[in-house]
């Protein structure tokens, strides 16, 4: 990876932090081109803020309750913009944004569906793999998207498919889309990282 320009990062959590883990393990072990800048968080009781304390990354908590959407965003980006991030990451952040002139095309998601099957308002966590194998489904995977201003809505830069089995319970599936998301997103950003994503 010398020859790949390492991506500044600035990474969107609300929860568990576990797709933040993720990215960071393989930073550390030299397998993704990236540097995490700044985690912003719209909860400050998660477990991801732990995360990025303990791994001494720059933290802001922007807890949007309350407030127009447009301004919070406003917030979110600046926090961004403060670091020069190349990509912001939603990792497990499950609110809308605005995405502001200079962020387009440069906000990427990761969501536990094929989209644009069982995405939108909504359609997150395990609510999905509910839905997934209520519909009967063969097959589920994970999406990599660019963000715009709706709910999962954005072009599609990679997706990676896995199998449902007879005996799948919503956790089991889970389990399995969340291992395959682990791969999905870093070769997402290391695919941007060197130019071969359009």
């Amino acid at each position: 990876m010398a020859d790949q320009r390492r991506l500044r990062l600035a990474v969107l959590v609300s929860g568990s932090g576990r797709t933040l883990e993720n990215l960071l393990e393989r930073i550390a072990a030299g397998r993704l081109p990236a540097t995490v800048e700044v985690v912003v968080s719209s909860r400050g009781d998660v477990r991801g803020v732990r995360i990025a304390e303990q791994a001494g990354i720059p933290l802001c908590v922007l807890p949007p309750a309350g407030r127009p959407l447009k301004d919070w965003s406003g917030d979110v980006f600046s926090a961004c913009r403060s670091v020069a991030a190349d990509v912001v990451v939603l990792a497990g952040f499950l609110h809308l944004l605005a995405i502001p002139v200079d962020f387009a095309g440069r906000v990427v998601n990761i969501h536990p569906s094929l989209l644009p099957a069982f995405g939108g308002k909504g359609f997150h966590g395990l609510h999905v793999h509910r839905a997934v194998l209520d519909r009967g489904c063969t097959v589920s995977g994970c999406t990599v998207h660019l963000v715009d201003d709706d709910y999962d809505h954005g072009r599609i830069l990679l997706q990676h498919p896995v199998p449902v089995l007879r005996d799948d319970t919503p956790e089991s599936l889970a389990a399995r889309v969340f291992a395959a998301e682990c791969e999905c997103l870093p070769d997402a950003i290391a695919r941007i990282a060197a130019g071969t994503l359009p």
